[in-house]
């Protein structure tokens, strides 16, 4: 997917109405976009290169370039998620990460008729960090509070029959049909986790599944913890005692730069 200045927004920026901008942040977890006074922000798109590149991880003994882990290593760059909150709205984002396998020489049979046969490889496994484009339409008159990690786990907690309601028919959703759904999934810390409940907090007596718990959200996205919530990427890759050089990487880190219009007037409402 990609981004592109929307038709309204590119106009105003010809017209001198608004300022095309870029914000560009990386390494650590959390960054502020300030917004200046009397003014506010449209973010149209964003790029985010992805944490946990710059390295392979092999069930074999190392060479310069590669780190000797379990596969576990990795597991925690396969879920990563950028959020923005503006003071009255959130925007979370969870992307998906691909975890490529290459195979590298490990055997060379250099003594072969035609010389330096590769007779074995080595099978090792690296982060995926091409960039991801995305548009969105987040405005804002407050400075934008963006917060990026990484998520390991997505616990399920509660499973039940979905019954029929006027928002579940029978037939077309899975309301009155024998599979059993999971309808609470924790993310973060075991204690005070986000609990997103499906299929909707909203009037969620109509599923008879009880009271919603404390912690209860509509929508899945992970909230801070280092083992089971949202990681910092910069203090997770520091984690790797046995390589601490990796987080001087450049290419370890995730980078994000957003695309976005300035506007030196106050919001119209029908962009609110």
């Amino acid at each position: 997917m990609s981004w592109q200045i929307p038709t309204l927004i590119e106009q105003d920026i010809k017209s001198g109405k608004a300022q095309y901008r870029t914000f560009q942040t990386g390494n650590g977890g959390q960054s502020i976009l300030p917004v200046p006074s009397n003014s506010y922000v449209v973010i149209f798109g964003y790029d985010f290169s992805p944490a946990g590149g710059g390295f392979t991880v092999s069930a074999n003994q190392p060479n310069t370039d590669n780190i000797v882990l379990t596969d576990q290593t990795l597991s925690f760059f396969e879920t990563q998620q950028i959020s923005f909150y503006t003071g009255t709205d959130f925007y979370p984002f969870i992307h998906h990460v691909d975890i490529k396998t290459v195979l590298s020489p490990s055997t060379i049979d250099a003594s072969a008729p035609d010389n330096n046969i590769v007779t074995a490889f080595r099978r090792m496994q690296e982060v995926d960090n091409t960039p991801i484009a995305r548009q969105t339409y987040i405005t804002s008159t407050n400075d934008v509070t963006i917060t990026v990690g990484l998520i390991q786990a997505a616990r399920q907690i509660t499973q039940n029959n979905i019954p029929v309601t006027n928002r579940t028919p029978l037939g077309l959703t899975y309301g009155g049909a024998p599979q059993i759904c999971s309808t609470q999934t924790n993310y973060g810390p075991a204690g005070t986790p986000l609990q997103f409940m499906q299929p909707s907090t909203k009037d969620y007596a109509d599923f008879a599944f009880g009271l919603l718990p404390t912690n209860a959200d509509g929508q899945a996205f992970a909230t801070p913890d280092l083992l089971l919530g949202l990681a910092d990427p910069n203090q997770y890759i520091l984690g790797f005692t046995a390589r601490p050089d990796i987080v001087d990487r450049a290419g370890s880190q995730y980078y994000l730069n957003l695309h976005y219009a300035l506007y030196t007037e106050t919001v119209p409402e029908s962009r609110g």
